[in-house]
């Protein structure tokens, strides 16, 4: 018989609810059944962590005296450049912003060394950090510069808001040209030397509701080590790219917009990043729990990680110059054991998300939700599904035509 949200609320409350990790449901299902399982089971809970370069936080950093208006004028916090065309005292910080002076296109370890990634995370982990402001005056705010120490107890708000994070599946990096490459999925070894990927694979969140069936705008989260909210689709959300039998995506497809309170969240789940001959970034831990309404959710969530594809695509030559071709097809089971066959050789494969973070993060929210501190929410929309005819689209380069 179907569940709702309201009925495993309710159980939760009452310290009554089984919650298990999308690792233990596998377990469950081969031993019960789905049927069985999806009876007895009332949530699952995911868990992933690794670099999400399209994250930032919001800041409104309060007035001064004289009143200054950042908006229009430039705001720096230790030398990464924050967007100021919001409001006089509302900024935004990139994760990816690095500082003028960073050797952006050296190639060399020591390269991106800080960004705003680590702006971010010094901030969580209570550190005053610099903040650097000019503006051009107005009658209303004469001020034209600030100079001070700033951390995050001192703002008014500071809200981590991340347009795409937590990707459904995506590529295994490697490289077929003769020199080093380097990318955001790390460094790349000439003629095969290595495979990258990045993915949770069995605790993805994504990849344990393929469809979205329970996870949508307004579902509350595991974000950054406190609570957040799904707030939109991700951009480049791709829902109707190739899926397997099972509905899996075979490649990268939806993605999420989340956010929530940073002065809530803990420096272990949000790390600056840096990678080198690439830029900076940050590391996102995110953790979203599937209610079991139906049979067919917890058959979702039983899915294992030899039955989860992942393309394998040349960051050498394809990738950069957009050709869809693959190399091939393989599976995270097979990532996971350290090596895979690549046209004929044996190629060493390396995760830049971290597994046991993901399995941490997974059952600190299956505890929460146990100790009666977390409840699930309704989604108020659901996100755009397979057939919704969501695309995603390149830039048609025109040329400029002066008035």
């Amino acid at each position: 018989m179907a569940k709702t949200i309201k009925q495993i609320n309710e159980k939760i409350k009452k310290g009554k609810a089984v919650v298990v990790t999308a690792e233990e449901i596998i377990d469950i299902v081969k031993d019960k059944g789905t049927k069985k399982a999806a009876a007895d089971v009332d949530v699952v809970t995911t868990g992933t962590f690794g670099p999400m370069c399209s994250s930032g936080a919001y800041f409104n950093l309060g007035h001064t005296k004289p009143r200054i208006k950042i908006a229009g004028g430039t705001c720096t916090l230790n030398d990464v450049p924050c967007y100021t065309g919001i409001a006089a005292v509302d900024i935004f910080l990139g994760a990816t912003a690095v500082p003028e002076h960073d050797p952006k296109n050296a190639v060399y370890p020591g390269a991106f060394k800080y960004g705003g990634g680590h702006v971010i995370e010094d901030l969580v982990a209570g550190k005053s950090i610099r903040l650097s402001a000019t503006a051009y005056g107005t009658d209303c705010y004469p001020r034209k510069s600030l100079e001070t120490m700033i951390c995050l107890k001192d703002m008014n708000e500071a809200v981590l808001f991340n347009p795409r994070n937590c990707y459904q599946n995506y590529n295994v990096a490697v490289n077929l040209s003769n020199k080093v490459i380097y990318t955001y999925m790390g460094a790349l070894r000439q003629n095969l030397g290595n495979a990258t990927y990045s993915s949770a694979g069995r605790l993805s969140p994504l990849l344990n509701d393929p469809f979205y069936k329970t996870i949508g705008i307004g579902t509350r989260i595991f974000l950054g080590g406190g609570e957040g909210y799904i707030v939109w689709n991700g951009t480049q959300h791709n829902p109707d790219a190739r899926r397997s039998k099972n509905g899996v995506p075979c490649g990268g497809a939806g993605t999420l917009a989340v956010m929530g309170d940073l002065k809530k969240m803990k420096r272990d789940w949000l790390r600056g990043a840096s990678l080198t001959g690439y830029g900076a970034s940050l590391a996102v831990g995110i953790g979203i729990p599937i209610p079991v309404l139906t049979e067919e959710i917890v058959r979702y969530t039983a899915v294992d990680d030899a039955a989860l594809v992942a393309p394998i695509v040349d960051y050498g030559s394809a990738y950069p110059n957009v050709s869809p071709t693959i190399l091939g097809e393989t599976t995270y089971a097979e990532l996971k054991k350290g090596t895979i066959t690549i046209m004929g050789k044996k190629v060493p494969t390396g995760a830049l998300s971290s597994y046991a973070r993901a399995r941490k993060i997974a059952e600190l929210l299956k505890t929460s939700i146990l100790d009666r501190q977390f409840l699930l929410t309704e989604a108020v929309a659901p996100l755009p599904s397979a057939g919704s005819g969501t695309t995603l689209n390149m830039v048609k380069e025109r040329p400029y035509k002066n008035r």
